[in-house]
């Protein structure tokens, strides 16, 4: 069945959207859930909210300093979800987070707290396709769309299974290498969003590296939308506040919109 992450995206991109997805650490500090009505408000679709952890294997210098301070603050999965429950913004929230967290909650605890922090959708990017099945189910029986990741070195027979099992949209990694502003889109990204839409027809966003609008304008040139984290985080890091954060996420929209 087609969850609310999914039915959104699809009915937004099929109207002619591309898609805007920007990220922000749980917890970072004590307005970060201001900072994530800000992106509402500015034009997101979806707003990916990152759990943080002590070991972000896939997430490079700024995401891994915005977990750091996170959990220096003392923020626990649980804190974030309490946080959530209590926040009103009118786009699809998804959960990204190590499978280590989950684990240790136990499948139906961790599902069941996504729920209640008002998130339908979770990213678990160190689980391998092959392990994460149960997973899946588990999330599924709670009401959570697991959103899968296909690489640029992803074989086709594999890009298949990853396209069909894959709930929300198919999050396209651009590059081979962790998270982090590039100055130029890799070349790899436009080829992979291609070979994941000759397989399916969910919504295909890219991430990794999507820093400016002009590199999300040229991500869009293949994909139905982008995901923008690490070039956030930095700004919010350095001091920017809520409502200059939602003005990034402004451009952005701006400027995937004016290519249309």
């Amino acid at each position: 069945m087609t969850g609310r992450l999914e039915a959104t995206l699809r009915a937004r991109r099929d109207a002619g959207r591309k898609l805007l997805v920007p990220y922000v650490t749980g917890g970072l500090s004590p307005d970060w859930t201001t900072v994530l009505a800000a992106m509402a408000a500015n034009g997101a679709d979806a707003i990916e909210i990152g759990i943080p952890f002590s070991d972000p294997v896939m997430d490079g210098p700024t995401i891994q300093e915005a977990s750091s301070r996170a959990l220096s603050r003392g923020t626990t999965p649980d804190s974030i979800m309490a946080e959530l429950s209590t926040v009103d913004v009118d786009v699809p929230l998804v959960a990204m987070t190590y499978y280590n967290l989950i684990f240790r909650a136990g499948h139906r605890r961790f599902a069941e707290g996504i729920v209640r922090g008002r998130m339908c959708a979770a990213i678990v990017p160190d689980i391998p396709l092959e392990e994460s099945e149960e997973w899946e189910a588990d999330a599924a029986r709670a009401g959570v769309e697991t959103v899968l990741l296909a690489a640029p070195v992803t074989p086709d027979d594999r890009l298949v299974r990853i396209a069909a099992r894959s709930r929300g949209f198919v999050y396209a990694v651009g590059l081979m290498g962790v998270t982090g502003a590039r100055t130029s889109l890799a070349a790899s990204a436009g080829v992979l969003a291609r070979r994941i839409k000759a397989q399916t027809d969910k919504p295909v966003l890219i991430g990794f590296g999507i820093s400016t609008p002009a590199q999300a304008r040229e991500a869009c040139v293949e994909a139905d939308g982008v995901v923008v984290a690490s070039a956030l985080m930095r700004s919010y890091l350095d001091g920017a506040s809520p409502e200059a954060i939602g003005e990034q996420v402004g451009a952005l929209r701006r400027g995937l919109d004016d290519a249309l």
